[in-house]
Order: C-alpha cells, then structure tokens, then sequence
C-alpha cells in the first residue's frame, strides 16, 4: 500500500491591519527573517519543498519575490475572503494530495517536530479533520473546542469551534483554544468546503466551521493539544512581533553559549536565527551578527561591530565598531577598530585591516596590511604587501569600475592614489603621495609627483605683507 501523500497550505495572503503597514504581515520579521519564511523552513522538514503551498493575496508580488528560494509553490487568493476561502482557491493544486496539513504563516516559533506530531495523529486516527488546540491560563478572545460528549462524559472528538462572541454562557469556562493549524482528508474537505457560509460579522467564510460540517456529515473530527502553546502563537501587533522577537534571540543567545560560545549581556547582542559561531568565540555586548553569518572558532568580536552574511575564520580578532557585509575573512586575520568590508571583501590569513579603512571587492592576500585610513575597491592585492596610510584605489572613471592588481610583497608608500586599470609588480615600491596611473614593473620604484622645490625667505615675505595691510 502506498504511503498517504501530504501537502501543506500556509496562509499567507492577509494585510496584518493591526500592524499598520504598507507590507504584508508575513514579510515581518522576527530574529532577522521573515514570518513566512520560518514556517516554511519548519514545513520543509516534514514534506518536500515541492508539496508546500504558500497561499498568497495582499501585496502578492512582493511575497513571490522574497520567498522565490525557499522552494514553495504559490497559490494567489486574490480577493481575500476569509480561511475557508483561501483554501477553496487551492482546490485545484491541493486536490491531488491525500491529506493537507493547514499552517499559518504569522507563527514563527512553529517547530517541525509539532507539525509531524499532528501529521502522524490525524494519520492513526483515520480522521477528516484535525485540530492543534491549546490550553492557555486565559483562553479569552480565542475560539473554544467544544467536544462530543458521549454517556455525559467528554471524548476526544471535536463538535464545533465556537467564537469568543458566539459563546453561551455554559460555555465561557471551556479552557481549549483553536490555534488555526489543522490536518484535513481531502477528500471529505473539498466535499463539503461548498457548504461553508457567509453568515457572519465580516461576511467571509471561515475553515474553523468545517469542524461543525464535518461533524454532521458523519465524518471523524478530533483535536490534539500542543505541547508549547508559544509555538503556535501567531502575529497580530508590533509589540507582539518585538515580544516574539526578543523570545527568539534570547534562544538563539542561548543555544550558542550552551555550544561554547562566550556572550557578554546577551541582552544587548542582535543575534539572528541562521547565525553559526564556534566554541570558544567571544562576543562583546552590543555586537549584531545578522542574515547568514558564520564565525569560527577562538575569535573575538568587540563592541559595536555590526557583521552580516560574512564568514569569519578562526582566530580572528574583530575590533570596536567594524562594519562587514557579504564578506569573507580568513583565520589568524585582525580586522578594525572602525573598518569597513563591503560586499565582496575577502580577507587572507593573518591580514590586517585597520583603523578606517573601507574595502569593496577586494581581494587581500595572506599577511598583508592596510592599517590606516585607506579606500580599496576593485582590487586584488597579494600577500605581503603593505598599503601605506591614506592609500585610494581609484576603481571609478564615472562610467565603469576598473581594478588595481597589486602583486606579492609590494610596499605602497602614503597618500598614494592609484589610478584603476593599474598593475604594481611583485616587490615593487611606491613612494609616498604618488599618483600612479601606469604599470609598476616587478621591484621598481614608482614616484609619481611633482619635484619638490623650496623658496628661501617666502614665507617671511607674506607674513610682512599681511601685517603692512592690516595697519593700513
């Protein structure tokens, strides 16, 4: 016998009214990505990426272009008419599928292993519909699960979902809440989902009532309780998203320090969801690593230093105040106070980048140095080589980037300005505020300025001529 096929449905397509933003809710983030994209990382550990759905309305574009490489397919609800609707507008992708395991795409917290749990329950029960409920210390507002009763005692099947404000009086003290995540037999669901209506408040058409149409069809509708209510909880305000944000980094805080990691007021680090860091590894208070960072082992990040989607050898000391994005640095490598990597910066092993010094596309060799107050962009620069203070590669002609080679073991002197397409040889020299515009050869010397020349007695001169004016 074949195994049952699952699909997931993540709905995804509402506004988020009560977060007051032109974006849609599910492109919120909480520890550095967003809503949606948490839930269907989860989703992917349970069902190949190929059987998520993200059922998409509002600002429906925006959603496409931003969660294009998780792999999920895209279901557009383009009149957003309520839950039980989204899932009549998946009928055609959805219908082929044994089962659908229904998820929200504002809970970010939702773990794979809850999402299986409740794929194996609705399996070994045989039922049409499943519910994921919780019990929380005050369930009001939420929707109650009324459950059959049967010889006056309660079983375990599901009568209805009833509304905070649909609740008779006999019902107000029921404790178990609907947390908006279910498994469906499709069969059953597609045929009954026609009789859902719109006799309600906002006129929409509601997936909770399929527990009640269900029922009186005579098919088995059952709940199971989650384990953390938390994971299941969805984004309805800022100050929730800012709640559940900081409840997702103080984890993440927490997971690193007990894998070895040293965090120093991890209160006032910004650490995202996807960042790895080594045992060993020291990082300050006020540091934020963020996107897909990756630090190794034995390294030290001071304060101040904001570092994203970079990878960071061992060894590695970060000083106060860097900037990196989208770089690479290799182990041993010494990098601020106060530098800059752009996007494209590769750092060599044991280089050193100091002081002020901005790097873009850059590639700097094992062992070489730019300490002080020095501009490289569109550069590849060798190892051993020494790039003197106030060094500028200029990469920019107003049209085009051009690129600087500079070769093993070169020693560029200070203020020099060289002007992109240029090579500097292996062991070439270049003298202190030159301008170079040509090709260095292999241990030459490049002087590029002016002779200096000194006029004896000028400066007295002017200084008299200064102070004649001022009695006049």
């Amino acid at each position: 016998m074949s195994k049952p096929s699952f699909a997931i449905a993540i709905m995804a397509a509402g506004k988020g009214t009560r977060l007051k933003s032109k974006y849609p809710k599910v492109l919120h983030e909480v520890g550095g990505k967003a809503l949606l994209r948490h839930v269907i990382e989860a989703a992917a550990k349970v069902v190949p990426a190929e059987n998520i759905y993200s059922i998409i309305g509002y600002e429906a574009d925006r959603v496409r272009q931003a969660m294009g490489d998780t792999g999920t397919k895209f279901i557009l609800q383009e009149e957003q008419r309520g839950t039980g609707h989204a899932i009549m507008c998946g009928r055609n992708a959805l219908s082929k599928y044994d089962h659908i395991l229904v998820l929200s795409g504002d809970t970010p917290l939702i773990r794979p292993e809850i999402i299986e749990r409740l794929r194996k329950f609705h399996l070994q029960n045989h039922a049409a519909m499943t519910l994921l409920t919780a019990v929380p210390p005050d369930p009001f507002g939420f929707g109650r699960i009324v459950r059959k009763s049967v010889s006056g005692a309660q079983s375990g099947e599901v009568a209805a979902i009833v509304e905070q404000k649909s609740l008779s009086p006999d019902q107000l003290n029921l404790p178990e809440i609907n947390v908006g995540i279910y498994g469906f037999a499709t069969k059953p669901l597609y045929a009954n989902i026609d009789k859902l209506s719109t006799d309600n408040a906002h006129k929409e058409y509601y997936l909770t009532d399929m527990a009640e149409l269900l029922g009186r069809a005579g098919e088995k509708v059952i709940a199971l309780k989650a384990g953390e209510m938390a994971e299941t909880l969805g984004i309805n305000s800022r100050p929730e998203l800012v709640r559940l944000d900081a409840q997702v980094r103080a984890a993440k805080a927490l997971q690193l320090m007990e894998a070895g990691v040293t965090i120093y007021k991890p209160e006032t680090c910004t650490i995202d969801a996807d960042v790895e860091i080594g045992p060993d590894t020291i990082i300050e208070p006020f540091v934020q690593l963020l996107g897909k960072t990756k630090i190794g082992s034995d390294c030290r990040i001071r304060s101040g230093s904001v570092i994203e989607n970079t990878e960071i050898g061992d060894n590695v000391l970060v000083r106060q105040g860097c900037i990196m994005d989208s770089s690479r640095v290799e182990s041993g490598a010494l990098i601020g106070p106060y530098s800059h990597l752009r996007p494209g910066s590769d750092i060599g092993e044991n280089a050193h980048v100091g002081n002020f010094v901005e790097t873009k596309k850059v590639k700097l060799g094992k062992g070489s140095k730019a300490n002080h107050l020095t501009y490289l962009g569109d550069a590849v620069i060798g190892s051993g080589v020494n790039i003197g203070a106030g060094t500028i590669t200029c990469n920019y002609d107003g049209v085009n980037k051009h690129q600087t080679t500079i070769e093993d073991n070169v020693f560029v002197g200070s203020d020099s300005t060289l002007v992109a397409p240029v090579k500097l040889g292996k062991g070439a020299y270049v003298a202190a505020a030159s301008c170079v515009t040509e090709e260095v050869p292999a241990d030459a010397l490049a002087i590029g300025r002016g002779k200096q020349v000194n006029k004896e007695g000028w400066a007295k001169t002017k200084r008299e001529k200064q102070a004649a004016a001022k009695k006049h």
